[in-house]
Parts: structure tokens; sequence; C-alpha cells
């Protein structure tokens, strides 16, 4: 019987790094960043930081477009609407089964518009969690200030009481 590994060997470049620790510049230096449009697993990327729009992806928009969306308003509205959308398609699956095709295209384009309402709320999520993320930080730095400023006067406090005591053994032993 054949011995075999559970796992592959490393790939060979790994040589590339065996004086690594004595000589940390001699190993090959990192692939330039990629920018721009990409191919990866057959699909073309782009290294922008953009949502696509509905219309791009070939989408009916449903609420208003413009830089001053209610956030809020919207997503309820449409909410509302999937909801309507939902009751109408058991309607259509109890009623008329075979009819039911057209209501399920309409729940899918208002999943799809929920989702990317939702989507374009990520840059604004991500600052939130940042500014959170920084003030728990300085909250921290705040409290590890107070304690050793507490500390500190707790040495000193210490301190002094040492050297008291320390003065009237000097004293007690003089006399």
């Amino acid at each position: 019987m054949a011995s075999t590994s559970a796992y592959p060997p490393p790939p060979p470049y790994y040589k590339l790094y065996k004086d690594f620790l004595e000589n940390p510049d001699s190993a090959p230096a990192p692939p330039p960043v990629i920018e721009g449009m990409y191919t990866m697993f057959g699909s073309t990327y782009t290294t922008d930081d953009l949502l696509p729009s509905l219309e791009d992806q070939g989408l009916r928009q449903l609420y208003p477009k413009g830089p001053n969306i209610d956030y809020k308003k919207e997503l309820k509205a449409l909410n509302r609407e999937l909801l309507l959308q939902v009751l109408e398609l058991i309607d259509v699956l109890v009623e008329r089964p075979s009819q039911y095709a057209r209501r399920v295209e309409d729940v899918a384009l208002i999943f799809r518009n929920l989702h990317h309402l939702l989507n374009s709320l990520r840059p604004h999520q991500a600052r939130a969690t940042l500014i959170h993320i920084l003030e728990m930080q300085i909250q921290r730095r705040k409290q590890a200030v107070e304690d050793i400023r507490r500390r500190r006067e707790e040495a000193r406090v210490l301190l002094q009481e040492s050297l008291t005591c320390l003065d009237g053994n000097l004293e007690q032993q003089q006399t």
C-alpha cells in the first residue's frame, strides 16, 4: 500500500524565502497593486469601489433617483410594497397557480431594490462604525491615563508614609 500525504507539498516558490530570517531583503518584491479592470475566474471586476446603479444592472429602480434620498422613508415604502406583493403572490397561487411567474418577478425586483438601497448605505455605516471605534479607543485611553494618575498618587502617598516612618525610626535610634 502506497503512502500518501493528507496535504499536497508546498509550491516550489517557498524556497525564495529560505534566507528571509537572516536577510529580510532577500525575498522577492510583492506584485504591483492592481488598478482598473481585471479578470478573475472568468468574470471582469474593477478596483473602483462604486455601487453600480440598478439601470446598469438592467433593473428598474423603484425609489426616486438623486443624492437626497430619504432612506428610512424609501425602505419603509419598499417593505410595504414587498408585503403587498407577497400577499398578491399568495392570492395568485391559490386562485390561478399557472400565473405566478409575474408576481415572483415583482417580488424579486423589490428585493433587489431593497438590497441596492441598503448597499448604498454601507459607506455611511462604515463611517459610523469607524467613529464609534475611535471614540471607544479615546475613552479607553482616557481611562488608562486616569488609572495611571490614580496609581501614581497612591504610590506618592505610600512613599510619603514610608519616608515618614523611616524618619521616625531614625530619630528613635539616635536617641
